[in-house]
Parts: C-alpha cells; structure tokens; sequence
C-alpha cells in the first residue's frame, strides 16, 4: 500500500475526491481521524493511503495556507467576489461581507459585475468607483454576451479560484463562459422574489489553466455570527490609514467623539456604502453575541 499526497476536488456524500497529478482518487476518512474532530474541506492537501485501483484512505490534513469559511474552502490565490449589477440587484452590503471575509482570512479577492450589458451606467460607475479608489480590481462583464470574459479569464490563469456571490449573480454562468468545457447547471433567477436559484449544491474545484477554478452555492443573505468587532474592523481595509487619527485605541468607529474613520467618511474619503456597511455588520454581530448570551 503506498502513500500519496493531494488536492481535495470536492466532498459529496462521504466521499473525498482527491486531485494527483496522476488521475483522481475516490477516498475516505480513515478510522484514526474519525475518532477526532477533523475539518476536512474542499482545497486541502491531504496524504492518504492507496491500494489497487482508485480508492484511498486519507490519513492527515495538511497545514492550509489559508481558510474561507464562507464559502467554505481552502488554499486559495483569490475569490472571485461575484454580483449582478441588476436581476437581481447589486448588494452593497453582501459585497462588503464577502470581501471582509476574504481580507480577514488575508486571501487577495477581485470584483465581477455581471450582467454589465443591461445596467443603468451611472450605476454601473458608482459601483466600479467605490471598490477601484480603496484598491480592488473590477471587471465589468455579461456572461451571456461574453464581454468581458477574455481580460478576466487572463486574470484567473493559473490560480487556484473560487468564485463567491448570491444566487443569480451568474457564478455558473460566467465559468461557463470562461470555459465552455465545463458546462455547469445554471439557473434562471425568480420573479417572485427577485433571487437566483440555487444551482450549485457544494464546492468543487475543475481544472482551469494550470489552475482550478472553484464554484460555490449562492445565497440570499450572509451572516458572520463568527466574527467580532475588532475582527470585522480588519475586513475594511481603507479604515486603516484613518485610525491614527482615532482619540481612543481601540475604536469601534461609532459612537467615540473623536473618530478619524467617522471624520473621513464625512470628508467623502471613505465612501457611505462602505461605513454603512460596515455599521450593519457590527449591528448583527452584537445581536448574535447578545442572543447568544441570553441562552447562557
């Protein structure tokens, strides 16, 4: 029986599905895991045992290079934050969630604006603008129509991916278009309620350009219940250069008298959606805390 080392493809009724260089194995956790609390997630590297044909036993996770818990996966280059600009309706706050959870976990994330094609173009523009001034890369493009589809797959090429966003952001369809081989489902978002249907089941990664490209289950909403206040002030990046300015350290950016992120977004350098946005989160943070407290 020989050991092996390799990259967890996806996890789908009990079963691990584990990337070599050579051909996929069809593996389980073997007995002496089991007996311990194990996190083992899509994108972990992993040792495990092999016999005759492609079926192992994974014996050890190994040290991860970084973990998003939501999506859920691991040892990534980059998340692909992904919205529609309409249909449904581009989420200020969703987005800045995402991309906190990225910054926290220190996994670089770039912008896709799907759908660009049938989006008001002021709208289009206040968006781009708030996320190119504090750094992030944005591409604009319609998955259906293939613009834009060539400068973002340049960008992806040989990076270990995964793409993030609600359901009916077009996730599915933009890697359709980025690699017609891979033909995942897709679909239609709901008129009723304005949201995408939810078509991707769990995390996989395919291999994309001496890469993998991952796509993720949508969502309607997401909560950080596992984060706090000190945490989240790390998922806005721009706040940093203004905290010197912060009479008390440290500061929450509310309700202290003299607060330089409070004074910068007054001045226009910091945009409102972004500090609303993260006033918002902090509010549902502390109410799970406070919740949570009661059942204590």
């Amino acid at each position: 029986m020989s050991e092996l080392q390799g990259r967890v493809l996806k996890n789908y009724n009990g079963y691990y599905y584990v990337s070599t260089e050579e051909c996929i194995y069809t593996c389980k956790v073997k007995g002496r895991m089991k007996q311990n609390r194990f996190s083992l997630v899509t994108g972990d590297i992993v040792t495990f045992e092999v016999g005759t044909g492609n079926e192992g036993m994974i014996k050890n996770v190994l040290p991860r290079r970084n973990f998003l818990l939501r999506p859920t996966i691991a040892n990534l280059d980059l998340l692909v934050v992904t919205f529609a600009c309409v249909t449904p309706d581009f989420s200020f706050l969703l987005a800045d969630k995402l991309l906190a959870l990225a910054a926290i976990a220190r996994i670089p994330a770039i912008i896709v604006l799907n759908k660009c094609d049938l989006a008001d173009e002021n709208t289009l523009k206040n968006i781009c603008e708030v996320y190119r001034q504090i750094g992030y890369e944005v591409y604009c493009i319609s998955a259906t129509e293939r613009q834009g589809i060539a400068a973002l797959k340049a960008r992806l090429e040989g990076s270990i991916c995964a793409f993030g966003g609600p359901s009916g952001a077009g996730k599915s369809s933009t890697i359709n278009a980025i690699d017609p081989g891979v033909q995942l489902q897709t679909g239609a978002v709901s008129e009723k309620i304005g949201r995408g249907k939810h078509t991707t089941r769990f995390a996989q990664l395919l291999p994309f350009d001496k890469g993998y490209i991952a796509d993720t289950p949508g969502f309607g909403n997401l909560m950080l219940e596992e984060l706090d206040d000190k945490m989240l002030v790390n998922g806005f990046r721009e706040f940093a250069a203004y905290e010197e300015s912060c009479r008390f350290s440290p500061c929450t950016h509310t309700h202290e008298p003299v607060c330089g992120v409070k004074q910068a977004v007054q001045e226009g350098n910091i945009s409102e959606s972004r500090y609303q946005s993260y006033l918002d989160i902090l509010k549902e943070i502390k109410t799970f805390q406070e919740r949570e407290g009661k059942k204590l």
